[in-house]
């Protein structure tokens, strides 16, 4: 007499059409195909967001797999037995509420199909010859007829992880371009408009930089990363193209004045002007850093205010090694902030040099939330002035901030 394989589940557990539809896929099954257990295992864990599967259900997954004797799952006897006990050992000891719920999660995706016996345990029975004739447990065939469909979806995750990367590789290159360019055209003094057109400052370029990178999400996606990332390259092009305009302008003029001092210094009469001049100072240049005379008593180390403001980096010509760095890279980034000249001295006046400075870099940090910077420092100037402001909260505060967004990350 035949044995009839199960089609509901033991006890108060209920039937839903995706079981029936579970059940339906795993009798489709060629008894000739062959698949390797452990490579489709891989294939679910890469696709486990889109086939709807926790990791931890995945962890039960392969326990359950252990419980196959073979490598390859082909023909008959695709169901394996184990108590929960067992199951539960090779699971990590995983709780039992904890694994039947994952043993759920997974029938319920369509991975396994059980073959409950009529008093809910798990067994198999053999024949006279010793061999197994039918078993009640879990039946692994839907990993076999779906094998294709959990590659195809791996590939497809793997594809998209693989854009995302490229994306996020292009948006930073684009933003260490933008930033060092943005610094050359402020300490070069190089005119960002022509004939009327473009941006009116440096200042202008760099907030409209600010308010592109304002708008990448906490966890950005691909579709999400690639405007931004156009945009990027576009606002790239046209500061490289102003750099480059200049550099034309610049040649140009020099040749006109080499020429000149040629058709000059032709006439025998004309003295020749052999006293070296002093270089003409640029316009929008940046000012002169002076080492600061020491590091305040009870300041925080350079470390740790660059683990907390880390874009400052990106403004640097060289990396910041020490405070001279720091303070020369805060000097570029203050005109592009908009922080006046009086602002800045109201800062340095109540506080030292390198705190001033450190703010600075924490108003460079936190971007579009602070709407205007040099509003900004004067208020926390009067907050320090009246000792209701210290920098170790704040500081504190953006680093938690950004481990936080690695995290989601």
């Amino acid at each position: 007499m035949e044995s009839r394989l199960s089609t509901t589940p033991f006890g108060r557990r209920s039937l839903t059409l995706a079981h029936v539809a579970s059940q339906v896929i795993a009798k489709t099954r060629p008894l000739e195909k062959a698949v390797h257990k452990w490579n489709i295992f891989r294939a679910i864990c890469t696709a486990k967001n889109a086939l709807g599967v926790p990791e931890r259900a995945l962890a039960v997954l392969d326990a359950l797999l252990s419980f196959h004797p073979e490598t390859v799952l082909t023909g008959e006897g695709l169901v394996v037995f184990p108590s929960n006990h067992q199951l539960g050992l090779r699971a990590h000891g995983m709780p039992m509420a904890t694994l039947r719920r994952h043993l759920a999660a997974l029938v319920d995706a369509g991975l396994i199909v059980r073959r409950d016996s009529p008093n809910g345990k798990r067994y198999a029975r053999k024949g006279r010859s010793g061999e197994i004739e039918f078993a009640f447990g879990f039946d692994l065939a839907p990993l076999v007829v779906r094998s294709e469909e959990f590659e195809a979806l791996a590939a497809e995750v793997e594809a998209e992880a693989r854009a995302l990367r490229l994306v996020r590789e292009r948006i930073t290159i684009c933003r260490r371009d933008i930033v060092k360019m943005i610094a050359t055209g402020i300490e070069e003094g190089v005119p960002t408009q022509a004939a009327g057109q473009g941006p009116a400052d440096w200042a202008e370029i760099h907030q409209l930089y600010r308010g592109i990178m304002a708008r990448i999400p906490r966890s950005p996606t691909r579709r999400a990363l690639e405007p931004v990332a156009d945009e990027l390259s576009l606002l790239a092009d046209e500061i490289l193209n102003l750099l480059e305009t200049h550099i034309k302008s610049q040649n140009m003029s020099g040749n006109e004045s080499q020429n000149e001092r040629h058709i000059q210094n032709s006439n025998p009469d004309s003295p020749v002007d052999l006293e070296p001049r002093f270089p003409e100072s640029r316009g929008g240049g940046l000012e002169i850093v002076p080492e600061p005379k020491r590091v305040p008593d009870g300041s925080f180390p350079l470390g740790m205010v660059l683990d907390a403001c880390p874009d400052l980096i990106d403004y640097s010509k060289g990396g910041i090694a020490n405070w001279r760095d720091f303070l020369a890279t805060v000097a570029v980034v203050r005109p592009m902030l908009g922080i006046s000249p009086s602002a800045w001295e109201e800062a340095i006046g109540v506080m030292d040099d390198v705190q001033a400075s450190i703010v600075v870099a924490a108003i460079l940090q936190r971007g579009e939330a602070i709407t205007s910077a040099g509003g900004y420092l004067r208020e926390l100037t009067r907050k320090a002035q009246a000792a209701e402001f210290s920098l170790g909260p704040m500081l504190m505060a953006l680093i938690g901030s950004r481990r936080r967004e690695k995290k989601r990350a």
